[in-house]
């Protein structure tokens, strides 16, 4: 990017001002400092402090390659910029950037503008699966071109047999990470922009009811489980599992809600568990996954379950005065597959059995997604599948035909 720079500071201008001996060097180099003091002012995305009082000094920062954020400062403004041209414009930083550097410091900033940590976690997965082991990894990032990024993503979908949806999820930190650097102005354009995908996709058994959700027949059973075991230990947990069928709720959000969400005929679902990926506890954080708030409707039979906890906390699922975790439905679900010999079916699949019954119905499509609280109704239709028993489809067939 530097030569690109200086091939733009109006050379052809100076070589014909020296060669007519109309400026000597000194001029020369004068014009190229202020005209690379303009590049980094247009560069710099960082505020440029003037000084509070007379003896203060000019001030900003600047985020060095492992993303940690460095304050400078300096007696005037074009002092300043000169310490920042020698920041943006030595080879260390631009035309020796690496791919893992430019990696790290996109992930730093990706840190500091996302509340998910498990986005990050999964972007650092990818990053040590895929790209360590690649070419890439070293490669100065001025030097990666379409030809050879093209030619490593085919490599990595062929060798790793990935599907088209982990390519998905993998493709998002090249695409990051190019679109930082163009915005960076380490690019002039984003190389993946033109990348074709030449190989075949690993070929995937497509998901069924059968797998994603709680049948007629399953549910019945699992309902019948989940009442006796309350009757036996008082325990909220087996009620949660129970009631989510009826909510269709993020499991976070079930085990965040407190009696101050309950109205009439609805739940206000306002927050969400999170795991912390420091300390690995469960924490509840005042936001849900997607930052909205919404209403989900409460059926008479969700009601009457909510009648038999009874308040015994702000939480609305308690055990023994703390509140139930997310994993802790998650055991109820895993014990009653253990017990009943069958394969465990996630807290997810709770999601997808309230979304695939309502369909079912006849509910319509976007007062589903409305309940779920997907923005995307094409994110809904990821959670419809078929409910019903083979006996209760064949049924319905034969009705409609």
């Amino acid at each position: 990017m530097s030569k690109e720079i200086l091939e733009g500071m109006k050379l052809s201008l100076l070589k014909e001002a020296l060669e007519n001996g109309t400026i000597i060097a000194d001029s020369v180099l004068e014009t190229i400092m202020a005209t690379k003091r303009e590049q980094v002012e247009k560069l710099h995305t960082y505020a440029i402090t003037a000084p509070s009082h007379e003896k203060g000094r000019w001030q900003t920062c600047y985020r060095d390659k492992g993303g940690k954020r460095i304050n400078i400062k300096a007696p005037t403004e074009e002092k300043l910029l000169d310490k920042l041209i020698s920041i943006y414009f030595s080879d260390s930083h631009i035309d020796k950037l690496t791919f893992h550097e430019l990696y790290e410091e996109w992930l730093a900033y990706k840190k500091s503008v996302t509340n998910s940590p498990n986005t990050i976690r999964r972007h650092e997965q990818h990053y040590r699966k895929y790209f360590e082991p690649s070419i890439l990894h070293n490669h100065k990032v001025i030097k990666i071109d379409e030809l050879l990024l093209e030619k490593e993503c085919n490599r990595i979908i062929r060798e790793f047999n990935i599907s088209r949806k982990e390519w998905t999820n993998v493709k998002t930190i090249l695409n990051g990470m190019l679109e930082y650097a163009l915005r960076k102005k380490y690019l002039t354009c984003n190389p993946m922009d033109k990348v074709q995908i030449l190989v075949k996709f690993k070929q995937v058994v497509k998901k069924t009811g059968k797998t994603e959700t709680y049948n007629s027949d399953e549910l019945k059973e699992l309902n019948l489980y989940l009442d006796r075991m309350y009757t036996e230990t008082q325990d909220t947990a087996y009620l949660a599992v129970k009631l989510n069928f009826f909510l269709g709720l993020r499991v976070g959000e079930l085990v965040a809600l407190k009696w101050d969400d309950y109205s009439e005929n609805h739940l206000h679902i306002v927050r969400e568990e999170v795991r912390n990926q420091t300390t690995n506890h469960y924490e509840v954080v005042e936001h849900t996954k997607t930052n909205w708030d919404r209403f989900v409707v409460l059926v008479p039979k969700a009601m009457d379950i909510l009648k038999r906890i009874g308040p015994q906390g702000n939480f609305i699922f308690m055990r023994n005065g703390n509140r139930i975790t997310s994993r802790q439905i998650a055991y109820v679900l895993e014990k009653y597959a253990e017990r009943q010999g069958l394969f465990t079916k996630s807290t997810h699949k709770m999601r997808k059995t309230f979304a695939s019954n309502l369909n079912a119905n006849g509910v319509p499509l976007d007062c589903i997604r409305e309940l779920l609280g997907h923005s995307n109704l094409n994110t809904t239709l990821g959670y419809i599948y078929n409910p019903l028993t083979e006996k209760e489809t064949y049924d319905l067939i034969s009705k409609a035909l």
